[in-house]
């Protein structure tokens, strides 16, 4: 039965990813059809009729009509929706309302339709087909999956089920993966997230693990926290088949080194990009990290540049005139009835036949206190460069200025969680400053120039990052360290679980 299974999952991902590969060459085109129709379906929607979408005759129309929006400005026909009216945002109402904490807005409530949600669940299926029919492994299907995930509990508002993405998803587990899923809905249910953990591990340390995602560092806490029960070094004296992550949310590079020290060897990952707002991209090779953009799945995407977003007349390019290797803000529209939406996700195109994006942060995560914009990938990837040439395992980190120092100039502080016990902070200083410099040609000017002076690690003690997320209720979910900040709010609270 497992052999026939594994025979059966190699030719499902031939058939499906070579019909992807064909419609390459053609995604501009999908695209705008993919607009036209998300148009005619909402003409007569309230925010159809308001932004006049009968007279929409092509893109020029629709930017004319349908200026950006964040989710402020979206909000009144959210509340609407919430009260129980009809055709709103897209006909009908919405199956589900997708809770999600926003930088500037508070809790987002994210609208996902009967028609949207196969976006979320045959993007994340199609992303392992893509990794069968590239490495024609399947072993992986033999054991158990995890997703360390959000609570499946959800709260009914006029009909409409509210609750985390994460959650939300787990009640779509295709029925022929039910029984290899784990955890058990009590176990997913408990919202205090230590006990969650320590459940979770309870009900995985004597299976076979194959395949584990979620966020990777409270991926790492399990990790860690299962470790410690069965009294091992690694993950493979535990699970011995494990053999793929999956993860979303953030860079792994970072975590790279730690992982596989936990793990007790390297193994293959696959990288989702999904969003309350819609499952934009996932990794479709094991050769590069840039992942494919799902351009036929009731999306359309706009992309406006990160320099010129602040801009009245900012211009908003489409798949069909993007450029490589240019930083953009993703803004999209959708099944779901988000219209020009500003996702606050920047990206930049590394193709554009096949469309492949790396995500390169958050529009608001950037630190440009005195016009350096240092922005999440350099970051990340000076982080990455000084773990790969001293063996550095970092747990987590943060990045905020100093701009009023007690004496001196001012500086970028690092603020950085080592597994390692004994690190010489001086040569990290000088390793990430140097890599910085190299990435961010307006941050070596400053420091050049005399503007800035270098960089200075805050070292975090050992849980120090979980302790003070667990302190201001955001421990475990989708919850995120932010990696960058262009003020001190994060990092104030986080004083207190520094070694002096």
């Amino acid at each position: 039965m497992l052999l026939f299974k594994r025979f059966f999952a190699r030719i499902f991902a031939f058939v499906v990813v070579n019909k992807i590969k064909r419609s390459y060459c053609k995604a501009p085109e999908i695209q705008r059809k993919t607009l036209k129709k998300l148009i005619e379906k909402a003409k007569n929607t309230s925010f159809g009729i308001d932004h006049n979408f009968d007279d929409i005759k092509n893109y020029k129309d629709f930017i004319d009509r349908v200026p950006v929006r964040d989710y402020e400005q979206i909000k009144k026909y959210i509340e609407r929706i919430k009260k129980g009216e009809h055709d709103v945002l897209w006909p009908g109402k919405p199956k589900y309302l997708a809770k999600t904490s926003g930088t500037t807005s508070g809790v987002k409530q994210i609208p996902i339709t009967n028609e949207s949600m196969p976006n979320h669940i045959l993007s994340a299926r199609n992303a392992l087909l893509f990794y069968i029919y590239e490495t024609q492994k399947t072993t992986f299907l033999n054991g158990k999956t995890i997703f360390i995930q959000g609570s499946p509990v959800l709260k009914n508002i006029n009909g409409i089920l509210e609750g985390r993405l994460s959650g939300i998803v787990a009640h779509h587990v295709p029925n022929y993966l039910r029984k290899n899923n784990l955890p058990t809905f009590k176990t997913n249910s408990i919202e205090d997230w230590e006990l969650k953990v320590d459940k979770i591990c309870d009900e995985t340390i004597n299976e076979n693990m194959t395949v584990i995602g979620g966020i990777p560092s409270w991926v790492q806490m399990y990790f860690e926290k299962i470790l410690k029960k069965a009294k091992k070094k690694n993950l493979t004296e535990i699970f011995h088949d494990f053999n793929l992550f999956i993860y979303g949310g953030v860079n792994f590079l970072p975590y790279k080194n730690i992982f596989k020290d936990l793990i007790g060897k390297e193994i293959d990952t696959v990288e989702y990009y999904p969003a309350s707002e819609g499952f934009f991209a996932y990794q479709n090779s094991q050769s590069e990290k840039s992942l494919l953009l799902q351009y036929d799945s009731g999306i359309f995407y706009e992309f406006i540049k990160t320099d010129e977003f602040k801009k009245e007349d900012a211009k908003r390019y489409n798949l069909g005139n993007v450029k490589i290797e240019t930083n953009y803000v993703l803004v999209i529209s959708n099944n779901a009835g988000l219209w020009a939406y500003n996702t606050g996700d920047t990206v930049k195109f590394t193709s554009l036949n096949p469309p492949k994006i790396l995500v390169t942060g958050r529009y608001k995560h950037f630190i440009s206190a005195f016009g350096e914009h240092v922005i999440c990938e350099e970051v990340e990837k000076s982080i990455s460069e000084l773990c790969e040439i001293k063996e550095i395992n970092i747990r987590e980190f943060t990045v905020a200025p100093m701009i009023n120092p007690k004496k001196g100039l001012p500086y970028h502080e690092w603020w950085i969680e080592f597994e390692n016990e004994k690190i010489d902070i001086g040569f990290a200083e000088k390793v990430l400053d140097k890599s910085m410099q190299q990435k961010n040609i307006y941050y070596k000017d400053l420091v050049k120039g005399g503007v800035l002076k270098s960089l200075k690690i805050i070292v975090v003690k050992k849980e120090g990052f979980n302790k003070y997320m667990k302190s201001i209720g955001k421990l475990g979910g989708q919850n995120k360290v932010p990696k960058l900040s262009n003020n001190r709010e994060f990092v104030s609270g986080l004083e207190s679980f520094t070694i002096q």
